[in-house]
């Protein structure tokens, strides 16, 4: 018989190396086996206190790369790399270089907080693109060189022997040819639409004597069929495939040439929520316009004829500096995954703990959670506890109701099933689904009418805001009356991203925090007032409650106690808290920030932020939990959540931000801190001159924690 546990285990957590056991930052990246272990600057204007936003997701990105040119991951690892790079910049042209463009054709002249005008950041975006995208490339095809030294040939059709191209037109007659669509533009048939991200084939056509080639475009069924084919022991790519068999599409027509491009479109989309009756409608509809967008970037295969060139930029209405010449492959996103099966490349399998919360036979999780509550670190605790704890509420006849926020929800079945379940056995299901969460709004859509049909009740969010909280409320009948039990998380519900993600979970019966989080749905579904005891919510008390601890800790450092600042978000520009921060620094609060991605605060610059110190941290696993830590005069204060430091997620999202109540959870948290602080493996420090350095040497806080929730 199992023994029942008094108090749920406190996560474990790998202790950091001594401080003095790293190297000092001039010997940094002096031993790195790979290139580029410095960025660019993301200074653009150098008497200006904020780095420039766009610049620093460049940077991001380029830091990014160096995972796929560090020769210590394995191939297929760094591939996937140079495939997140071009997917990374795939969106960045869609939504953020396509903002500017919008700027500009709007006639903005208002500079952004570093002091660039519109145009200005736009001529530094398309500079350091240009780079960005051929560095991809080039580290893209220096792994398939590797890749090919192991065994896994990605060849051109011309280095096919005879049997293999007769066995590859074969292939290309009964499985690839029924889908293509040949299309000639001429008066009768005008230039067709290019799709976003669409991959095509420019075709030069026998025009006939003394006329000129015809042209016509063959799109790349990509998506429809894999773009990588495999042929025997060999891939090929699916547009090669198809230019070496272009002669079988325009039987009669003598081809002169093919040329690879790709088109990026605009895709950030607006509409007036106010002005809608029906939110999904409205959805669904921008769904269909966002396919129409104009287009913002042109990549073309280098040795494509200028006269070619010239005529996709003039239909496509484009600037010069918006063509991208390049050696290929373009679209490097598609090559996630090669249909190769050697574990031998890739990192080793990762199996995450699964803490036992099964408490007693008769109450099962809840009567764990009565004992304490319970933190988890995705993806080293399994996200499955997180299921089973839903799955438990939707089957349990003591639960009366299940309220949940659901952000980016994934394709799993089991959270759907749960939720279906609990509304079928008449349980009160409220399930808050974010339409407007980018790129994933139609399968929110298909989710929310799902939903509806089993009979739970389906709100859309706030006009006006996004919901970005990750909050569940179990409301369960016991002995003495309602118990409220909540999961608290910094990670959407998506059981697929919590095994690549790095985030948080709490599982708590805190009468408080179950409070706060029955005020948050009734303020989100009735829009009552709420009032909240325990929880930081954005739009409401974050920023406020932020910028006051901030600002108590610049009293306690006036008032010689110990006073500091420790946080781990994902995106840094908020120039309200950047200021918050300088003000902190200015009062001697030492500040440590693991920012993963875009950081527009300038540290150690004299006078301003001397004492701040910023690092980004990449890995095998994303980065992607929200800590927030404060001395408060030698009584930490610890908070976790959903919100980055972004003014629209302190400003136009509903954010959760919640406080670690039990002590072994809050020094868990500043020992993670102080992991993720000590690592050198991922890490780079950012410089007042806007440069980002990578740290040498090899402890990896990701493999600590790893290694700790199964130690050999």
């Amino acid at each position: 018989m199992r023994a029942e546990p008094s108090v749920p285990p406190a996560p474990q957590v790998p202790v950091p190396p001594a401080k003095g056991t790293r190297r000092r930052k001039s010997a940094r990246a002096a031993t790195l086996p790979f290139e580029g272990a410095r960025t660019f600057s993301t200074v653009a204007n150098p008497e200006s206190a904020f780095l420039n936003r766009e610049l620093s997701w460049l940077a991001f990105n380029g830091r990014v790369l160096a995972e796929a040119r560090d020769e210590r991951n394995p191939p297929l690892e760094r591939l996937k790399y140079a495939a997140i790079c071009g997917s990374n910049l795939d969106e960045f042209f869609m939504v953020r270089v396509a903002g500017v463009h919008r700027q500009i054709a709007a006639g903005v002249q208002t500079p952004s907080p570093d002091g660039l005008l519109p145009r200005e950041t736009l001529a530094l975006v398309r500079e350091r693109t240009h780079t960005m995208l051929r560095q991809i490339e080039k580290a893209a095809r220096r792994t398939l060189k590797d890749l090919m030294a192991q065994g896994v040939r990605l060849v051109r059709v011309s280095d096919l022997g005879k049997r293999a191209r007769a066995a590859l037109r074969e292939h290309y007659l009964s499985e690839i040819q029924p889908v293509l669509t040949p299309l000639v533009v001429d008066p009768s048939h005008p230039f067709p639409y290019l799709s976003n991200l669409s991959l095509n084939l420019a075709v030069l056509l026998d025009g006939g004597e003394g006329e000129e080639p015809d042209f016509a475009r063959v799109k790349v069924p990509v998506g429809v069929l894999p773009r990588v084919v495999p042929v025997g022991d060999n891939l090929l790519l699916l547009e090669d495939v198809i230019a070496a068999h272009l002669n079988e599409l325009f039987k009669g027509r003598r081809v002169l040439a093919a040329h690879t491009f790709r088109v990026t479109r605009n895709t950030d989309y607006e509409f007036e929520e106010e002005e809608a009756e029906d939110l999904l409608a409205t959805i669904e509809d921008g769904l269909r316009r966002r396919r129409f967008g104009s287009a913002v970037r042109l990549e073309v295969m280098q040795d494509t004829p200028p006269a070619i060139i010239t005529f996709l930029q003039e239909r496509l209405r484009l600037d010069p500096e918006d063509i991208f010449l390049l050696e290929g492959p373009l679209g490097t996103a598609d090559l996630m995954s090669l249909p190769v099966d050697r574990p031998d490349l890739s990192f080793p399998p990762y199996a995450p703990a699964v803490p036992d919360l099964d408490g007693d036979e008769e109450n099962g999780v809840f009567d764990t959670l009565r004992q304490g509550d319970v933190l988890l670190h995705h993806p080293y605790d399994g996200f499955t506890n997180v299921l089973n704890f839903l799955e438990e509420a939707a089957r349990d006849p003591q639960v009366l109701a299940i309220k949940q926020t659901l952000y980016r929800t994934g394709d799993d079945p089991r959270l759907l099933g749960a939720l279906r379940t609990a509304a079928e056995n008449g349980k009160q299901v409220v399930a808050l689904i974010e339409l407007k969460a980018r790129f994933d709004e139609q399968r929110n859509i298909s989710w929310a009418r799902k939903l509806e049909r089993a009979g739970a009740h389906v709100v859309y969010g706030m006009a006006g805001l996004k919901t970005h909280a990750k909050v569940t409320l179990v409301v369960r009948r016991e002995e003495g009356g309602l118990r409220r039990y909540v999961h608290i998380g910094t990670g959407n519900y998506n059981p697929k991203t919590a095994r690549l993600y790095t985030d948080l979970s709490l599982l708590s019966a805190d009468p408080d925090l179950g409070a706060d989080v029955s005020e948050l749905f009734n303020h989100l579904t009735g829009y009552a007032e709420a009032g909240y005891t325990r929880l930081l919510v954005a739009p409401d008390t974050a920023r406020s409650s932020f910028e006051a601890l901030l600002d108590r800790e610049a009293q306690h450092a006036q008032a010689g106690e110990e006073a500091w600042v420790r946080v781990k978000v994902n995106q840094l520009t908020d120039p309200g808290m950047i200021e918050a921060l300088y003000r902190a620094a200015a009062a001697g609060v030492r500040v440590e920030l693991i920012i993963r991605g875009v950081c527009c605060l300038r540290p150690g610059v004299p006078g301003l932020s001397e004492t701040v110190r910023v690092r980004s941290l990449l890995g095998r696993y994303l980065e992607h939990a929200r800590i927030y830590a404060f001395a408060n005069a030698g009584n930490p204060e610890v908070y976790f959540g959903s919100a980055d430091w972004m003014s629209r997620n302190l400003d136009r999202r509903v954010e959760v931000i919640a406080p670690v109540l039990d002590d072994r959870h809050r020094d868990h948290l500043l020992c993670l801190l102080d992991t993720e602080w000590a690592d050198e493996r991922g890490s780079w420090e950012l410089g007042a001159d806007g440069v980002y350095e990578k740290l040498s040497g090899d402890f990896s806080a990701q493999q600590a924690f790893a290694d700790a929730r199964h130690p050999a």
